[in-house]
């Protein structure tokens, strides 16, 4: 990819949902929800803090994150529908 995120953002990609639900159910895709869980694919070096150092991000590429369902701005980079989000929208790693 050639697209490198600055500051505190991060670039998501969505890991896609289930397509049966645990009973067996098949569902389409008109019915889906957008998931809230993706994998870090790059982030920034992290933002400045009031004196001007830089803080590290706690995420990084390979880790995979929950986020807020109106999270980001979704883009196409290369022909793949990613997400680009600040690290303050991310809710937490998935172990």
């Amino acid at each position: 990819m050639k697209f490198r995120p600055l500051h505190d953002r991060v670039v998501v990609r969505r890991v896609e949902s289930e397509e049966k639900t645990a009973g067996g159910i098949i569902i389409p895709d008109t019915a889906k929800e957008k998931p809230q869980e993706g994998e870090i694919v790059a982030a920034g070096p992290g933002a400045r803090n009031d004196k001007g150092e830089l803080v590290a991000l706690d995420v990084k590429s390979g880790d995979r994150v929950l986020f807020g369902k109106w999270s980001g701005t979704e883009v196409k980079i290369d022909g793949e529908d990613l997400l680009i989000m600040k690290e303050a929208d991310i809710m937490g790693i998935v172990g």
